[in-house]
């Protein structure tokens, strides 16, 4: 039986072994005179695990007596999170090496946190859930105070482990109620006790206990305070991190506790899901406005977007999970793009952060600012660029789920958010001539950025078949 069980968890168990191995010998040769080797070897498990994840599993399994549940549902989150993370990876080594920050344990944290990402995504029990979340949390914790001279860097770790702290015990005190009300952990067992109509006072009090906390994690209204101080305060490749692979994973979880302990029981947890996706579109929306600097811009930015993944959510429908999975996998390229331009902000080698610094950019550097132009255009859901889709699919699916007032408060929301996006293309086409940034830009954050900006041009023929791995993926969690 345990054999059986391993077999399943194999890419986990591989991906834990090489982080231990790694941090092993990294610790007994140079230190961080190896970083550049173990990045580059974490980057390369990250992708062959995500194709072998992606190439090879099929049908649904569990393992440990269902605590861990290898679906398509999970592998479409978990491939996601890999290629995500070698990205970011990559693209961070320049501006790690250059500000000296390149510590050989940065890779191998960010390791250990995909390792707990795909615990989340693959959680079939409240015990399981907890567990994936703490190992994500406990290594984000360190990488975003990695600037150990910096006090806005160690007060960003500081923010993130207090708030990180608090949602893990308002998650742990709704997963009790949750056993104590449902008699077991697994969500094979809560979903036969949550049934529609017959859900207990305190079982319901869990629910809303459980959905703050993951609420948390996903940066959602109003259990965002965290991230704009992060989103600053960290260095940038690490808040490029934050703004993609654990927010997919963070969300995957979501969905699967909605629809797998709870999915007897969608009127009761939809209503507040819908209450979030509302107040986070709208907080993200108006905040941004105000924000000068690039970083609490895409940090406000981020949380209007989990608003409108949680749209898709909250209709408790296939459909809804579809359009979900296919907004995030859409999100997180634009985010790789947009970042791999924010690390290339930099004046006289000091990075720069001030959207003001944008002034007229395009008169020095025409091609980055048209590829700036169209992530900007597709983060702000301007068709007929891929960003549009993302979210043409939620809105389609909360109208289909009868919540067409839902519907129509995202596009008022996305109307107020392309206000803040259109002005950083203002800046760059039509500003003021500034002291102009620095030219140079590593080949690494280069193709990123012109790669994202292609494939938000390019994807609008059919989505690069995204668009039916998510349907898959949402049939097998919502059955």
């Amino acid at each position: 039986m345990i054999q059986a069980d391993l077999s399943i968890v194999l890419p986990e168990v591989i991906l834990a072994v090489f982080a231990m191995a790694a941090l092993m010998g990294a610790v007994y040769t140079g230190k961080d005179k190896t970083a550049p080797i173990v990045l580059w070897a974490t980057s390369v498990v990250f992708v062959l695990l995500a194709a072998w994840i992606g190439l090879t599993g099929e049908g649904i399994n569990t393992a440990f007596g269902g605590a861990f549940i290898d679906d398509a549902f999970s592998r479409f989150a978990k491939v996601t999170i890999l290629l995500s993370a070698a990205a970011i990876l990559i693209l961070s080594q320049d501006f790690m090496t250059r500000h000296d920050l390149f510590r050989f344990e940065y890779p191998i944290l960010v390791a250990l946190a995909v390792v707990g990402m795909m615990m989340m995504v693959s959680a079939g029990d409240l015990m399981a859930l907890y567990m994936g979340l703490e190992l994500q949390s406990l290594s984000l914790y360190v990488v975003a105070s990695l600037r150990r001279d910096s006090v806005r860097s160690t007060e960003a770790g500081l923010k993130y482990f207090v708030l990180g702290a608090l949602s893990s015990g308002m998650l742990l005190y709704g997963a009790s109620l949750v056993y104590g009300y449902a008699g077991t952990t697994l969500f094979s067992g809560i979903v036969t006790t949550a049934t529609e109509g017959d859900v207990s006072l305190g079982l319901l009090f869990g629910l809303v206990f459980v959905i703050a906390g993951l609420a948390f994690k996903v940066s959602a209204a109003p259990f965002h305070m965290w991230t704009p101080d992060v989103y600053e305060g960290s260095p940038t490749p690490i808040t490029a991190f934050f703004a993609t692979a654990p927010k997919v994973a963070a969300m995957a979880l979501f969905a699967r506790v909605a629809h797998d302990a709870f999915g007897g029981a969608v009127s009761d947890w939809s209503q507040i899901v819908a209450f979030l996706s509302v107040a986070s579109m709208f907080l993200g929306a108006v905040a941004a406005i105000g924000q000068r600097d690039i970083k609490r811009l895409m940090a406000y930015s981020s949380i209007a977007h989990m608003g409108f993944a949680l749209m898709g959510l909250a209709a408790g429908t296939a459909e809804g999970v579809q359009a979900m999975l296919i907004y995030m996998a859409i999100y997180v390229v634009m985010n790789i793009g947009t970042f791999a331009f924010i690390l290339s902000m930099e004046r006289d080698g000091e990075p720069v952060t001030d959207i003001d610094s944008l002034q007229n950019y395009s008169k020095y550097q025409p091609g980055r600012a048209l590829a700036m132009l169209v992530l900007m255009f597709s983060l702000a859901g301007i068709p007929p660029l891929v960003g549009f889709f993302g979210k043409f699919y939620v809105l389609k699916a909360a109208v289909d789920a009868n919540m067409v007032w839902l519907a129509v408060a995202g596009v008022i929301a996305s109307v107020i958010g392309a206000f803040y996006y259109l002005r950083i293309i203002y800046f760059m086409y039509f500003g003021e001539d500034r002291d102009a940034l620095d030219s140079s830009m590593p080949l690494a954050g280069w193709a990123m950025l012109m790669g994202s900006a292609t494939v938000m041009v390019v994807g609008v023929i059919n989505l690069f078949g995204i668009e039916g791995l998510a349907l898959v993926a949402a049939g097998a969690l919502v059955n």
